[in-house]
């Protein structure tokens, strides 16, 4: 049933329990939609002032039509946002040498290295986590270290990112087998290892996986890991597996629309006919693109698949457009991927602003924004993010829970 649905035509074949949920922050769109309320209140001055701003592509949505938000999606980017110290310094300060404290002078500037807004004060941002950050005092030099807690929390997801290894390990070799050459920079894939749910020192663990992997030196001296052997048992794609499961709602997930005119009037049933004419077969997104003609649709199905197959294989099913585009010539993606995307709304949500937007799997999501099939390490986050809004802790808990 499968081989109707997608065309493998050209593919190559080498050799305790947790503290309650994190609150999901107010949506920023709403934000937005709240300020543009209070343009006609505005003196003259002000209102161009406050437009000029709305317009700018750091607030401005990449979904322009308000009708077709998902308030639920967005609200995802902006609980990132609320989060994003805690994220930060947590995998800075434990890449540090036990204890895991650095000078307060010194963390003040890192502020991209730990997440908080530039010009303002990092033990203010470490307030805000009592539980997890503290301040202490080593031979009267102030510094930011774990609190007792935080450290415990450290080791289980040591002990999460071990029982998952192996998992990782085979999300990496389907990762390897969409690109082109079947291998990817190690420094590319150490700066997605939050968004592929890899630990941080997943670089310097691969070649305890020699059946898997072999690492290499380019030309210009960057580390490459390539892939040492082809699995089709790993070459089909979440579509394809789908497809098997219900055939009707992949049927229904695409469209690849072919455009005519008024002068030839189509029904819907035609219409419908017409386009699932041009839609199907998909193409695999394990098939060596670089022998499909570009501007084809072909191409574009190609295109559109490689990046499905990549939410599929990131740890929540979605990423932000630079950590997909930081293998864009690896997995051949080109600069008109936001028109490509677009045009598949039942497959893909775009979230965020023009500058910084995410895309989002819809399938993956149920309608109030919560992931479906979470992974043991988004339970942990979110169980890190619980203990991140308390103040105190409730007595009748232990830190080893």
């Amino acid at each position: 049933m499968a081989r109707r649905l997608f065309s493998a035509a050209g593919a190559l074949v080498p050799p305790v329990p947790a503290p309650a949920p994190a609150p999901v922050p107010a949506s920023s769109s709403a934000a937005a939609e709240a300020a543009v309320s209070l343009l006609p209140l505005l003196p003259c001055k002000r209102r161009k002032k406050l437009l000029k701003k709305l317009n700018s592509p750091r607030i401005a949505p990449i979904e322009p039509e308000a009708d077709r938000r998902v308030p639920a999606l967005d609200a995802v980017l902006d609980r990132d946002a609320a989060f994003r110290f805690l994220s930060r310094a947590r995998s800075f300060m434990a890449s540090l040498p036990p204890p895991h404290r650095i000078p307060l002078a010194e963390a003040g500037k890192l502020y991209r290295e730990l997440g908080f807004p530039r010009g303002r004060s990092v033990s203010r941002a470490a307030a805000r986590n009592p539980l997890l950050f503290t301040r202490t005092t080593v031979g009267s030099v102030p510094h930011l270290a774990f609190t007792p807690l935080m450290c415990s929390l450290l080791e289980e997801e040591r002990r999460v990112h071990e029982e998952l290894l192996p998992a990782r390990v085979l999300a990496v070799r389907k990762l390897l087998m969409l690109t082109a050459h079947r291998r990817l920079p190690l420094a590319k894939l150490h700066h997605c290892r939050a968004v592929l749910g890899l630990p941080d020192d997943f670089r310097d663990r691969v070649r305890d996986f020699p059946d898997d992997f072999r690492v290499a030196v380019d030309p210009d001296g960057l580390h490459v890991l390539e892939l040492a052997r082809w699995d089709p048992a790993l070459a089909v794609s979440a579509l394809e597996h789908d497809f098997m499961v219900d055939e009707r709602r992949i049927r229904r997930t695409f469209r690849f629309s072919v455009p005519h005119r008024r002068s030839m009037p189509l029904d819907g049933e035609e219409a419908e006919r017409l386009d699932a004419a041009t839609t199907f077969p998909l193409v695999s997104p394990y098939t060596n693109g670089a022998l499909l003609r570009p501007w084809t649709p072909e191409a574009e199905k190609y295109r559109v698949g490689v990046v499905h197959e990549f939410l599929s294989l990131t740890l929540e099913k979605r990423a932000l457009i630079h950590h997909v585009f930081e293998f864009k010539e690896e997995l051949g993606l080109t600069r008109h991927m936001y028109q490509s995307l677009r045009k598949q709304t039942r497959a893909f949500y775009l979230a965020g602003t023009e500058m910084n937007w995410a895309v989002f799997l819809r399938d993956a999501y149920d309608d109030d924004g919560v992931l479906r099939d979470k992974d043991p390490l988004v339970l942990f986050n979110e169980k890190l993010q619980g203990y991140a809004c308390m103040t105190e802790m409730d007595p009748r808990r232990s830190i080893a829970e």
